[in-house]
């Protein structure tokens, strides 16, 4: 483990999945995984001796009762929810998780989402948009984003320069920086940075 790495925990009930999320974080990737704990076991005061920045917990495929999330709600950690739906993560959203991903969400966004949350990040799969689920800093924000604009923007947080972006994209880099300065102004942000921050919470990309 380094001092850049986030502390994690894994928790769910399905001893195998458990395993699997924690083989994806190997050394040099950013996430140390300090327990894998079942929902049961991951009671408060064992959040607290393996003391994690982020719990990762695995929703499963099954039914969430209230019981179960009333038990993740007590963690005082930021928690990233892995569902299998959109209808699971209408129940999940209630418990207070600050994440909400896809269980079939690749290592990448998985590592990526675990440090924004250390962050105080917000971090919404779009894909699980049903009944409202993303965060939005306003009416009409997505929809005022063109389609190129939220390529131009999902590069951006890939941490691409503009000269980069406008290869793969094949245009121009004065076309890049035109769709980058549009970004700033709908978003309402002052960097590349803020305007990845801002659209990470809105639930218009995911990291």
């Amino acid at each position: 483990m380094t001092d850049a790495d986030v502390v994690t925990i894994i928790v769910g009930n399905d001893t195998l999945a458990r395993a699997g999320l924690a083989s994806l974080f190997a050394i040099g990737h950013g996430v140390a995984v300090s327990a894998q704990l079942s929902e049961d076991e991951a009671t408060p005061d064992a959040v607290r001796a393996f003391a994690p920045q982020v719990i990762l917990w695995d929703a499963g495929w099954g039914p969430l009762t209230p019981a179960r999330l009333d038990a993740i709600r007590t963690l005082e950690r930021p928690v990233l929810a892995l569902v299998a739906d959109a209808a699971q993560a209408a129940d999940v959203r209630p418990a207070g998780v600050r994440g909400l991903l896809s269980r079939r969400a690749r290592p990448s966004q998985l590592r990526a989402a675990i440090h924004a949350l250390a962050e105080g990040i917000a971090v919404y799969d779009p894909s699980l948009n049903e009944g409202g689920l993303a965060i939005r800093a306003g009416p009409g924000i997505a929809e005022e984003l063109t389609a190129r604009e939220l390529e131009v923007l999902r590069l951006l947080a890939e941490g691409l320069p503009n000269k980069i972006i406008a290869g793969k994209l094949g245009v121009t880099e004065h076309t890049v920086k035109f769709h980058v300065n549009a970004i700033l102004g709908k978003l309402g942000a002052q960097s590349r940075t803020e305007a990845v921050t801002r659209a990470t919470r809105m639930g218009l990309i995911i990291l």
